[in-house]
């Protein structure tokens, strides 16, 4: 199975569609842009927390529980590194007749979006996010179960997916 490499904005794998000689998707993966983004999140709120818990007992108590302040330092350097694995773990591809979104490190997650199902597709951008040039894909269908969202892709890139998949949904969804 082929994994998108994490530069990979997607663009021109995604319009190869599938791998015709093994029928196996096409995967691409997010923008590292989603993750520099939540990096910066996790030092800035750590580094508040780290900066409180340093502080408030050096004064209230004393410089020796100062010694707390470490504790978010270390969550930081966990999450550094779960960010990662996180990211990394996020996934999609365009398939003939569906849309498979894949991520999860421990417990994985793949969703199955029919074309022919989708009701709304819709390109959402948040203060942060439209900082950073992201946005998220947000897709509804019929079933609440298989709603699905794909963050952290550049504009472009999402509202190209927003059409395309626009286009595909009315196309299957025709005959119903």
């Amino acid at each position: 199975m082929e994994t998108g490499s994490p530069d990979d904005t997607g663009t021109a794998r995604a319009a190869k569609g599938t791998d015709t000689a093994r029928d196996e998707p096409v995967w691409t993966g997010l923008p590292p842009g989603l993750l520099r983004m939540r990096r910066l999140l996790l030092v800035v709120w750590l580094g508040l927390l780290t900066l409180a818990a340093g502080l408030l007992p050096w004064f209230l108590i004393g410089p020796v529980w100062a010694v707390l302040a470490l504790l978010p330092l270390a969550l930081a350097a966990c999450g550094w590194v779960m960010l990662e694995r996180n990211w990394r773990s996020w996934r999609y591809a365009e398939r003939a007749d569906d849309l498979l979104i894949s991520r999860g490190v421990l417990w994985r997650e793949e969703t199955v979006v029919p074309y022919g199902r989708m009701q709304l597709v819709e390109v959402t951008s948040g203060p942060v996010e439209r900082h950073f040039g992201l946005a998220s894909v947000q897709l509804h269908t019929a079933a609440a179960a298989t709603d699905a969202t794909i963050p952290g892709l550049d504009p472009t890139e999402a509202e190209r997916l927003r059409d395309h998949l626009t286009e595909l949904g009315e196309a299957r969804s025709a005959g119903l």
